[in-house]
C-alpha cells in the first residue's frame, strides 16, 4: 500500500512515496482504508525527529498523521461496534508500530475510532478530532465553571477555534485575540470580546476585564506573556509542555493529548457536537498525498485559517 513518510528524521523535501504491507487487524483492532489525512504542526515536528530523544531514533519509515476519515474495511475479533463499510474517523499516535495516517490503510484500536460527523465530507472529517479533542482537554484541566471567563490566544487557528466553541457551548464567557482582519472569524466562532493579539495581547485582554480572566487557553504558545490576563488564582492550559512556573497561585496545565485518544465517549461527543453546528469543521486546502511536502511548506509558512489536508482516495 502506498504510505507518505521519511525514512529517517529530515524535513517536508525528504518526505516520499513509500510502498508498505497491508497489515490484518487483531483482537480489538479495525482496518481503515484512509480517504483524508489532515497535516499539523505535529507532524512536522514527527518528520523533524523532534520527539526522539538524542540518538534514539526507532527504525523507520516514519509516517506522520495524526488525524484521518476513511472506511472500515476489516474487522479484528472482539469488535461489535464498528463494521466493514462504516463511514469513520480516528485520531492516531504515530508510533514505529501504528505509524501515522498519512498511508492508504491503517489498524487502529477501535476505541480509537467513532463514526463520521453526517454531512461532512471526507476532507472536512478529517479535521476534528486532534484539534477538538486538545481543545476539550484544555477546558477540562482549567475547570471554569459557568458563567465565568475564559482567554483563547490563537483563536482563528484550529485549536483556538475549537477552544471557543465549545467554551461557548459551556456557558462560560469567551474572550479571544485576531489579528486585522480576522475579527470577523473570531467573532462567528463564538467570541463575546474580540481583542487584538500580540506580544501586548495580556494587556488587551485586561483593558476589555479588568479583574482578570479565570482561564487562559494559549493556542498562540507565548506562554508567559499570557499569565499577566489571569486573575489570582487562575489558571493556564498550555500545548507544548511548558509547566511554569506560575505566579499569583497560577495553575498551569500542560495539555497532552496522546493519553486521552482512546476515550470513545469524548471522541463520539466531539462527532455529535461537530454534527449539531456546535464545532465548524474548516478546510484551508487539499493537496493529494504525493503532494505532501508542498502542504507541510504552506503550513510552515503561517497564516493558514483552517486544516490543510492530503487527499488518499
Amino acid at each position: 500500500m502506498r504510505a507518505i513518510g521519511v525514512t529517517t528524521p529530515g524535513d517536508e523535501d525528504d518526505l516520499e512515496v513509500l510502498d508498505l504491507p497491508v497489515q490484518d487487524p487483531q483482537d480489538g483492532q479495525i482496518r481503515i482504508r484512509v480517504h483524508a489525512a489532515t497535516v499539523n504542526p505535529t507532524d512536522t515536528a514527527m518528520i523533524r525527529g523532534a520527539y526522539y530523544r538524542g540518538d534514539d531514533v526507532p527504525p523507520g519509515p516514519h509516517i506522520p498523521g495524526m488525524d484521518l476519515s476513511g472506511v472500515v474495511d476489516a474487522v479484528g475479533p472482539g469488535v461489535d461496534r464498528l463494521a466493514v463499510g462504516d463511514r469513520v474517523i480516528a485520531v492516531v499516535a504515530p508510533t514505529s508500530e501504528t505509524r501515522g495516517a498519512y498511508q492508504e490503510q491503517i489498524v487502529l484500536p477501535a476505541e480509537q475510532v467513532v463514526a463520521a460527523p453526517a454531512g461532512a465530507d471526507d476532507a472536512a472529517a478529517s479535521t476534528l478530532l486532534m484539534n477538538a479533542l486538545t481543545a476539550r482537554l484544555a477546558l477540562d484541566e482549567l475547570a471554569v465553571p459557568a458563567g465565568g471567563t475564559v482567554a483563547v490566544t490563537g483563536a482563528a487557528g484550529s485549536f483556538g477555534g475549537y477552544v471557543v466553541q465549545l467554551a461557548k457551548a459551556d456557558g462560560l464567557r469567551v474572550v479571544a485575540d485576531a489579528k486585522e482582519g480576522e475579527e470577523d472569524l473570531v467573532r462567528e466562532l463564538g467570541a463575546d470580546i474580540v481583542v487584538t493579539r500580540g506580544d501586548d495581547v495580556a494587556a488587551n485582554i485586561r483593558a476589555a476585564v479588568p479583574e482578570g480572566v479565570d482561564g487562559l487557553a494559549d493556542g498562540s504558545v507565548q506562554i508567559d506573556q499570557t499569565l499577566a490576563a489571569i486573575k489570582d488564582g487562575g489558571a493556564l492550559a498550555t500545548i507544548r509542555g511548558w509547566e511554569g512556573p506560575g505566579e499569583r497561585d497560577i495553575s498551569v496545565h500542560p495539555i497532552w493529548v496522546f493519553p486521552a485518544i482512546g476515550h470513545t465517549d469524548q471522541l463520539d461527543r466531539l462527532r455529535q457536537q461537530a454534527e449539531d453546528g456546535t464545532l465548524t469543521l474548516r478546510v484551508a486546502r487539499t493537496f493529494p498525498a504525493e503532494q505532501a511536502a508542498e502542504a507541510h511548506k504552506l503550513l510552515a509558512g503561517g497564516g493558514v485559517r483552517g486544516r490543510i489536508v492530503l487527499d488518499f482516495s
